[in-house]
């Protein structure tokens, strides 16, 4: 597979360039937003200069593993709004848990660290 073909969202991972229709970068992505049940993709949530901010699954066009099109101008993806709802919590790896002894034996034994994503 090429990183030119299009993928699923649900393939789609943290960190990918999120770009407008001018093929300008607008931020990256931090998570899809799906409603499971129903197989409905919701939107993106990006990390930008600015913070983090939705982009409605309308204004997403083509995933591919290494890039995120939105049909979205610069000026419109500069005003997108921040995301709503309660923060996302994620699992950090844990190679960065901490220095302490009770952090060093976590790493030892693959325990994994919670950490609250920004809002």
């Amino acid at each position: 597979m090429t990183d030119d073909m299009a993928i699923s969202y649900e393939a789609a991972v943290r960190g990918t360039p999120v770009l407008s229709s001018t093929g300008q970068r607008i931020g990256t992505l931090e998570h899809v937003l799906e409603v499971p049940d129903l197989d409905l993709f919701d939107g993106l949530v990006i990390a930008t200069d600015g913070g983090l901010r939705f982009v409605d699954a309308d204004h997403v066009g083509r995933i591919t593993r290494s890039e995120i099109h939105c049909g979205l101008s610069d000026s419109e993806a500069a005003g997108l709004p921040a995301p709503e709802g309660p923060p996302v919590y994620q699992v950090e790896g844990v190679r960065s848990a901490g220095h302490s002894l009770h952090d060093t034996l976590g790493r030892f034994f693959g325990r994994p660290h919670w950490k609250r994503q920004r809002d």
